[in-house]
């Protein structure tokens, strides 16, 4: 599928759902963990200008300390993934509970648990995910006249939420550069970062059901010309409808 060009058009029909078919271009931007999808994000946003939905902001404040998320988290795994001096100190008119009520999260913690369990991720996924969901239909709705919309979100397919977008790209690179950058970036172990890595879906897949591929194997200024021929880039057909 991947060929010499930065940017290649593949067959939107090969989705499993319907592309949104609205006048608003919807540009969902999804790929592998650490494959470049926040870089791609941050140039379509300072470079071209659009507003990025950044679902792992999302993700985030949906966690944020005294949420109902948090608190479900706090309750589910306990001190194992409360962040160091965060909680008020329980004393004679403050019990346990509320003490960690206000805690943050150690989310380098909570993510070494639901990414070596399959059961436990889907946990938190099944927690998250609506939250998250309901945060990009609000802002979409605040941005109903913006011609071009960029939905960036990890676990797009994942999801579900490819049903939202026009077109999608995937950012994608070799295995070896996702797991060498989330090593770099993030401090993690080989094995950690492999088991990151194992928890989505290969890029592999995402490729096939992608709209766009955008590589990310070279120098920043290629990745730039990619994601710049990916905007001005013409259908060769129409994007599926419902």
């Amino acid at each position: 599928m991947v060929t010499d060009h930065p940017a290649e058009l593949v067959n939107p029909e090969r989705s499993p759902r319907p592309r949104w078919c609205g006048g608003q271009r919807r540009i969902g931007l999804t790929g592998g963990i650490a494959s470049g999808k926040s870089t791609v994000g941050r140039l379509l946003a300072e470079r071209h200008g659009l507003p990025v939905l950044d679902a792992d902001l999302y993700a985030r404040e949906a966690l944020a300390p005294g949420s109902a998320a948090s608190r479900a988290v706090l309750e589910r795994y306990g001190a194992q993934v409360q962040a160091v001096n965060t909680a008020v100190a329980p004393g004679p008119r403050v019990d346990q509970a509320r003490a960690s009520a206000g805690a943050e999260l150690d989310r380098a913690a909570l993510g070494r648990i639901v990414f070596t369990d399959a059961a436990e991720r889907r946990w938190l996924e099944e927690l998250v995910h609506p939250l998250v969901g309901q945060r990009i239909a609000a802002e979409l709705e605040r941005l109903a006249d913006a011609p071009v919309v960029v939905l960036m979100v990890p676990l797009l397919f994942e999801a579900g939420l490819d049903g939202l977008c026009s077109e999608v790209w995937v950012v994608d690179c070799d295995p070896q550069q996702q797991q060498q950058r989330l090593v770099a970036r993030d401090g993690a172990g080989e094995a950690d970062a492999r088991a990151r890595i194992a928890a989505q879906w290969p890029l592999e897949r995402k490729r096939a059901l992608a709209d766009v591929v955008i590589e990310n194997r070279g120098s920043p200024q290629e990745l730039a010309a990619a994601v710049h021929g990916a905007l001005t880039l013409e259908r060769s057909s129409p994007p599926s409808r419902p």
